[in-house]
């Protein structure tokens, strides 16, 4: 056995010291090539310490020494077994890229096979498996996957919020100690990140060295960045269980779920383009086009009536949609959110005749046909509760939980209620030319129960097998991940849907923010984005429709909207802004994304540019005021440097105030350049109003 594994790909290394009992990571970061069997350099043994030096192990534990948080936690009965010591006892390589490592404490009566793999886009992957050999049943508290950071690591950034707010930055110093997140929603979260970045002192959009994590798992979770007196910070990832809720029974295993981690030494834009790459180059990433969409929610709400969707169809096609979307209120008794989930069958009683005559008119104007569901959710006024009210997730205790949005969860660990919940969805599939369902997924649920003990592992499971099951009976069926917006955000929902909602925030301001940190792990392509009303139903703000539509632009672009009102000047501006998206969707959704490290937070500027550099599409945007008279000169990141460019305002046409005589000459006229002149000297930018945005395209000539 040789004694280091040594992973190369993108422009990331890592390398495993495998020579001794247990697997120490050498290095993880920028590729630093062919280094051979290279060791990890033996380093002195502190004071007051264990009588051997502390070396960084893949799987830290405290029967090698190690203070801080063990990566694998648990017990037999009595407390037996309670701090295992595995040693390595088989390593394969399979390739470059892929590798397996076997550990084991035969007296503990425990095995642990690790996988890691390194993609040629310098994505890595790690996940444990844990193997109960033992006599008695092991009760498993924790098993984290760890990395640790680099030289120079010194900050941490991850992302937090709420409802409608989601994806919001947030920095601190590492300091001796553990920054730990844990979310215990029954789901990812509001709240979640969608990474766990550790970097060097100031690290930016474009700058620095960033350490980053994901973990892919859609239920109650913990990440954590640890810095003890040993050594570098360590990021951890770990499914989060409740007392008492995983326990293997003799001959029984649990798989961790992946975490992906991405190394740039160019800020964060270059470890979302590592992911971005990865993410793109699986087999189920959606490889048609991103239709247009025009979802009915803010439009119409609970009223439905064919009638006045049938005249929301017409203005859609008029305006370029190619999926039209029902959402909430076609089922039986649905005239509000208290009541009727759970009972997924056509209401007669304001379709009388089915959904057909509506999906053939949307077929019959060139569009495809989608729809709003909730599988994992009932109402207590339901007919299916009524006559099966122990389906209710919870605690058992002759007790359920609190409601949430007059919701509970069906309990789809039972397998009657998940068979009944299937039956009822593939059957509206079956008798239904349906091409995409927004699955929707309404509150949190800290008491997930089944049969009394806690099953949000075993919920979340289920919950993938039914969309796992329902993509197997239906293949052309695409499904959206929502819950109440931004909830559930994670690449393990990602494995069995095709894009995600990022909130149910429609303002273009927040959403600005919103969709900018989704994207710091997703390409554009899989997260929904859509133009809202002019005045906000969420927050009230009033934008004009560039802005919105500008905003939407770099995703998946939507409307969610009552088209129906819109006078003569909106079509034209959005049907505008619908051709613009068709003409330049194949470049947003395949190019590297980018965001200029500007100095005054008022102000930005992010695009995406052709791999080969060809052509570039950025949005410059004024977000509120700022100190300085006028933005000043900003430059244009990742283009080639080599290669001239003409520039130019796309959107919004050129008869607005952005022509005013005080704004720059290039603005209404274009201008050709260098990649490196508009880099390094930039272009002067307009003084826009708070909460506007241009739309600048840029062609290789």
């Amino acid at each position: 056995m040789n004694p280091s594994i040594t992973m190369r790909g993108g422009s990331v290394s890592f390398i495993l010291d495998v020579s001794a009992s247990t697997p120490v990571v050498v290095h993880w970061g920028a590729d630093v090539g062919d280094q051979g069997d290279l060791l990890a350099e033996v380093g002195p043994i502190a004071h007051s310490a264990n009588d051997l030096p502390f070396r960084q192990e893949l799987l830290p534990q405290s029967s090698s020494g190690w203070r801080g948080r063990p990566a694998l936690e648990g017990h037999r009965p009595d407390g037996i077994a309670f701090s295992p010591r595995l040693v390595t006892t088989d390593v394969t390589v399979a390739d470059q890229g892929h590798c397996e490592i076997t550990m084991a404490d035969a007296a503990a009566g425990l095995s642990l096979n690790i996988e890691i793999a390194l993609s040629e886009h310098g994505m890595l992957r790690i996940r444990h498996t844990l193997n109960n050999d033992g006599e008695t049943d092991y009760a498993l508290l924790t098993l984290a996957t760890t990395l640790p950071a680099g030289l120079g690591a010194a900050e941490i950034l991850d992302l937090s919020g709420r409802w409608c707010r989601e994806q919001h930055p947030q920095r601190q110093s590492v300091h001796q100690g553990t920054w730990l997140r844990e979310y215990r929603h029954g789901r990812t979260g509001h709240d979640a990140s969608v990474l766990t970045a550790v970097g060097s002192r100031g690290f930016s959009d474009r700058s620095g060295k960033v350490w980053a994590t994901h973990l892919g798992s859609s239920g109650n979770r913990a990440t954590s960045v640890e810095k003890t007196p040993l050594g570098s910070p360590i990021i951890g990832n770990a499914e989060l269980f409740a007392p008492g809720e995983l326990s293997l029974a003799p001959g029984g295993s649990y798989t961790t779920p992946w975490t992906y981690a991405s190394y740039s030494a160019n800020g964060i834009d270059g470890v979302s383009e590592v992911f971005h790459r990865f993410l793109r180059s699986r087999p189920n990433h959606p490889s048609s086009i991103r239709p247009v969409v025009l979802n009915t929610w803010e439009a119409v709400y609970f009223d439905h009536n064919l009638e006045g969707l049938l005249q929301l169809a017409e203005r859609a096609q008029l305006l370029g949609v190619e999926r039209f979307v029902l959402d909430d209120g076609w089922f039986l008794n649905r005239r509000d959110d208290t009541r009727g989930l759970g009972d997924w069958v056509v209401d007669d009683a304001v379709w009388p005749h089915g959904l057909a005559p509506l999906i053939s008119e949307v077929h019959a104007r060139g569009m495809d046909f989608g729809l709003w569901v909730e599988p994992e959710m009932v109402n207590e006024d339901s007919d299916v509760i009524r006559e099966h009210p122990d389906w209710i997730s919870g605690p058992g205790l002759s007790r359920i939980p609190e409601q949430w949005r007059h919701q509970q969860c069906i309990d789809l660990v039972n397998p009657q209620a998940w068979t009944y919940v299937f039956d009822r969805l593939n059957a509206l599939l079956t008798d239904n030319d349906i091409a995409y369902l927004k699955w929707d997924q309404n509150r949190d649920l800290t008491e997930m129960g089944h049969a009394g003990s806690p099953s949000t592992h075993a919920q979340t499971l289920a919950a993938y097998r039914l969309m796992d099951e329902l993509k197997r009976a239906h293949p052309h069926v695409e499904i959206e991940s929502c819950s109440s917006g931004g909830a559930r955000v994670d690449l393990s929902v990602l494995e069995r849907t095709d894009r995600v909602w990022a909130s149910d925030c429609n303002d273009a301001l927040e959403r600005h923010t919103i969709q900018r940190w989704t994207q710091s792990v997703l390409p554009p392509e899989l997260v929904g984005t859509h133009v809202g009303p002019t005045h906000s139903h969420t927050t009230k703000r009033t934008h004009s429709l560039s802005f919105r539509a500008i905003v939407a632009m770099f995703g998946h672009f939507g409307i969610e909207w009552d088209v129906r009102e819109l006078d003569d000047a909106a079509v034209a501006e959005l049907s505008q802004a619908v051709s613009l998206y068709k003409a330049h969707r194949a470049l947003i959704h395949s190019g590297t994304s980018v965001h200029a490290d500007l100095v005054d937070p008022s102000s930005s500027l992010n695009g995406v540019v052709a791999e080969d550099g060809s052509e570039a599409l950025f949005a410059f945007a004024s977000l509120s005021t700022s100190s300085d008279e006028t933005p000043g000169m900003v430059g244009f990141p990742g283009l080639d440097a080599a290669s001239r460019y003409e520039v130019r305002v796309v959107f919004p046409t050129l008869s607005s105030p952005y022509a005013h005589a005080h704004g720059p000459e290039w603005v209404p006229k274009g201008i050709t350049a260098t990649g490196a002149y508009l880099a390094e000297v930039g272009l002067p930018m307009p003084s826009l109003h708070p909460e506007h945005a241009i739309l600048i395209r840029l062609v290789a000539v």
